[in-house]
């Protein structure tokens, strides 16, 4: 190994203290990354995604900790799998807001009803429920409506700007009916074609 490493100019000590953390930390990275968005999979009931996920997520696990244990006498190589990690959770969270998958219910709380945003959801092909309520301060209108994550910012945007008061809550949906009547939005484009389409952005 010696005599390969110096036919491209790098020392023992290069190799064991800066290629090799180097190279778990991206391994680290790697999993991590995979390991956030097979859970999101999982949450969002996508059965042939997340198995997948998890055998890249195992196997590269392994790299990684097969070189800790051959250098288990290098710290290096331990901040660089505790780097790894970190920079994995946030890397994986940043990848899964960028896809945007899945659906979330939206609940939107107000004083009195809001014409102008059940005209905006008619508009957008939502499909939703507007009833009344009792608050603590009286009467309140209540409306439920279910979307594709990537609809929620512009949802959220014009709530805001009809009513800055508005309290909503977002809870995300695992799956919804089946039912051609009552089947809020479908799972199209399809994961492959979203990712793509996001990478070449």
């Amino acid at each position: 190994m010696q005599e390969y490493l110096e036919t491209f100019g790098i020392s023992q000590e290069v190799f064991n203290y800066v290629i090799m953390p180097l190279l778990i930390f991206m391994a680290r990275v790697s999993d991590v990354s995979i390991n956030t968005l097979r859970i999101m999979f999982m949450l969002n009931g996508k059965k042939k995604v997340a198995p997948v996920l998890g055998f890249f997520e195992a196997m590269i696990w392994l790299l990684a900790i097969g070189q800790i244990f051959q250098n288990i006498n290098n710290p290096m190589s331990y901040f660089a799998y505790a780097g790894g990690f970190a920079m994995g959770t946030y890397v994986g969270m940043t990848i899964e807001e960028k896809l945007a998958l899945g659906r979330v219910l939206v609940r939107v709380i107000t004083p009195a009803p809001m014409p102008e945003l059940i005209d905006y959801m008619k508009d957008k092909n939502f499909r939703f429920t507007n009833v009344g309520a009792e608050g603590r301060y009286g009467k309140v209108n209540l409306l439920f409506t279910v979307m594709k994550r990537d609809a929620l910012t512009e949802f959220v945007q014009r709530v805001k700007a009809l009513n800055e008061n508005a309290f909503y809550t977002i809870e995300s949906v695992k799956r919804v009916s089946e039912d051609d009547h009552l089947n809020v939005m479908e799972d199209r484009p399809k994961f492959t074609t979203k990712l793509w389409s996001r990478i070449r952005k």
